[in-house]
């Protein structure tokens, strides 16, 4: 399947499913009637009911050592003051054991955007990728988390300067990509929280909405208008193209599908989420696939801790 294929259901107004691995490189496309019989199962409700679980003790992780983790940190850090990057995804693969199958986990599992590809990966994700209706796009950069029990959390990440600078940079950049594909774009709302609920804690994040004007033929180009914003922005880096090299050097793993994006298109609206939260089946088990921005003003423990923290059943 290819980009192409999407233009053409676009253009016939067929509603579709559709996912694609962080490098824009794989396609998968179904036709929403055909779901099922294809083994794969997803949800994308915006005001889904919160369903209390008791699986956080049987997620066991095996992480990378903070020795390990701060090499390829200072690595990122060299880059950066070099010019070669400002931003920078940094994420990791962590073995994790449960007695979970994968079905079981996407079955109680809590969150916008969820997806259960086979018996190969899941993905329970809170970020919005673009979002399409009645000639306008809309994206939803999602930059800072924080434990929502810690004292005036909503003040200290609204005001944290090193978070500031990371959202600030990813809003930039997409507002730079979605003016590749629209015209009149505009940053409907700077920076605010949504709580997301975990199996032990409620946690706060931070997002920004950004639209812009497509024309009213999008639906035949729908294809077209998503391999150009790929791979998303607040996943990646800025600035992109030298910042996706970085990235294949430092992490050293394939991200594969985590970090893609999927989504529907109904034949009237598209709807799509980043492929963050997310396990996958390996040949020695299932790895959990996680990470985040770093900056110059990032704090190596502090990064360390949010990669591991990310690693979590919502």
């Amino acid at each position: 399947m290819s980009f192409e294929t999407l233009n053409a259901l676009g253009k016939r107004r067929t509603p579709f499913f559709f996912m694609s691995d962080f490098e824009a490189k794989k396609i998968i496309v179904l036709p929403l009637d055909e779901i099922v019989e294809h083994d794969v199962e997803f949800s994308i409700d915006e005001a889904y009911q919160y369903k209390q679980h008791q699986h956080q003790h049987q997620l066991e992780k095996f992480p990378l050592t903070f020795k390990e983790y701060q090499k390829k940190f200072d690595f990122v850090i060299e880059k950066i003051k070099n010019g070669e990057t400002y931003l920078l995804n940094l994420t990791q693969a962590t073995p994790i054991k449960t007695h979970l199958t994968l079905k079981e986990i996407y079955a109680s599992t809590n969150a916008h955007y969820k997806l259960r590809y086979k018996d190969e990966f899941i993905c329970f994700s809170p970020e919005k990728f673009v979002q399409i209706g009645e000639n306008t796009i809309h994206t939803f950069p999602m930059k800072g988390t924080i434990d929502a029990s810690i004292e005036n959390a909503k003040q200290k990440i609204l005001h944290d300067k090193k978070e500031m600078a990371e959202h600030v940079m990813v809003v930039d950049l997409l507002r730079n990509d979605l003016s590749i594909v629209a015209t009149n774009i505009q940053v409907e709302q700077f920076r605010y929280i949504t709580k997301v609920q975990t199996s032990d804690k409620e946690l706060l994040q931070v997002s920004s909405h950004i639209c812009g004007k497509l024309g009213e033929d999008w639906h035949e180009s729908v294809g077209d208008i998503l391999q150009a914003l790929l791979p998303a922005g607040s996943v990646s880096g800025t600035p992109k193209r030298s910042t996706l090299g970085i990235i294949k050097t430092v992490e050293n793993y394939e991200r594969d599908f985590y970090t893609g994006v999927f989504g529907v298109y109904d034949g009237e609206t598209l709807d799509s989420g980043v492929m963050i939260r997310f396990i996958q089946k390996s040949e020695n088990g299932l790895l959990y696939k996680s990470g985040g921005g770093i900056t110059l003003d990032s704090e190596v423990q502090s990064e360390y801790n949010e990669m591991l923290g990310k690693i979590y059943l919502p």
